[in-house]
């Protein structure tokens, strides 16, 4: 298999270089990581929903729509990105996504093993070391081939991450930033800034080379060619255009951040007959936290609110329903306009 060992790359050639490669046909692995910051968001998502585009112009950080899923991040040279091209079909694929993340992220689960982190696969795409998040990945299908991208986390921009999105308003991100603080680690978290600073780039790459070549068998180092760049340039003219960021998705009244597997920051709005309801929590690994509800319906007594808040504190999502139905059987209120289905229509149950 090919081998192109990049080193610090610019920010559109580390996304460029292997969608380009999947056009082509060619596979291959890739390690790079960006010379400079930038905002890559998901396949199907809504840029101007997602992501602050004002804030992102106004601080020079560029935005790029790759061609496969996932949520928008924050990208720079703090993080080494591994990207595997293999055409359809190829016998080392799985059948199943899951059996394809378990076997493809082994390598980075080994590679963050050697260097005293003790990280475990997460399904369906997490690495994750002491329960908290240290690599995101995704998969997706172009051209001709099947793409695999991810990283190793050597550090992390928590604040610029939180920043570069597109929240409803400032009392959300900073539930962001908090649950992004605490659900997301890097290898200067785990080691310490000076075990840290031993494992360099280029450690790190032999090591992930070693792991991966486990796996997919040998490699033969690459340098980009002609053609190679040829399509580089060519898909640049499309996908660093405005025509292809800007595609609107027809987003819902709701902001989901996805923080790690199983790990999400919500806000949901729903309008009832007895006004506008809208709620900020968190769902960690099936589980509701940090409920808090506001909006302009009434509720008599007015406190019983921050009792249902009390009452909806990890509970699991399924069992909504009935914590909801219990809890105005057991308590004296009334919420003129606004029922159980209102709140499930809320909390999901």
């Amino acid at each position: 298999m090919d081998l192109y060992l990049l080193g610090k790359v610019p920010w559109e050639d580390s996304q460029l270089i292997y969608h380009a490669m999947a056009e082509l046909g060619r596979e291959g692995l890739i390690l790079l990581s960006p010379a400079s910051p930038y905002v890559c968001i998901g396949f199907h998502q809504d840029a101007e929903h997602e992501v602050d585009l004002d804030f992102c112009r106004t601080n020079g950080i560029p935005v790029f729509r790759r061609d496969v899923g996932g949520g928008a991040v924050y990208l720079d040279g703090g993080q080494l990105f591994f990207q595997l091209v293999l055409p359809r079909g190829d016998a080392r694929i799985p059948a199943s996504k899951e059996a394809f993340y378990r076997k493809f992220l082994s390598p980075v689960v080994d590679v963050y093993r050697r260097l005293g982190i003790p990280a475990e696969y997460k399904p369906i795409n997490d690495v994750i070391a002491g329960g908290r998040k240290i690599s995101g990945s995704g998969v997706g299908e172009v051209g001709g081939c099947v793409v695999f991208v991810g990283n190793l986390i050597v550090d992390f921009n928590y604040g610029m991450m939180t920043r570069i999105l597109k929240v409803p308003d400032e009392k959300f991100r900073d539930k962001v930033h908090k649950t992004l603080t605490e659900n997301l680690s890097t290898i200067r978290r785990e080691l310490g800034e000076e075990r840290a600073a031993q494992w360099t780039e280029e450690r790190l790459n032999a090591l992930m080379i070693e792991a991966f070549g486990e796996l997919v068998g040998p490699f033969q180092p690459k340098t980009p060619d002609d053609a190679l760049r040829a399509k580089m340039d060519e898909l640049g003219s499309v996908m660093l255009a405005d025509a292809w960021l800007i595609q609107r998705r027809r987003p819902g009244a709701e902001r989901n951040v996805k923080i790690r597997s199983g790990v999400h920051v919500v806000q949901k709005v729903h309008k009832c007959r007895g006004g506008l309801i809208r709620a900020d929590f968190e769902v960690s690994d099936g589980r509701l936290a940090g409920v808090s509800i506001s909006g302009d319906f009434f509720c008599y007594p007015a406190k019983k609110i921050q009792h249902l808040e009390a009452e909806l504190e990890g509970r699991i999502v399924h069992e909504v329903r009935e914590a909801i139905e219990a809890f105005y059987a057991d308590n004296a209120l009334e919420t003129p306009g606004v029922g159980v289905g209102d709140w499930l229509a809320v909390f999901g149950g």
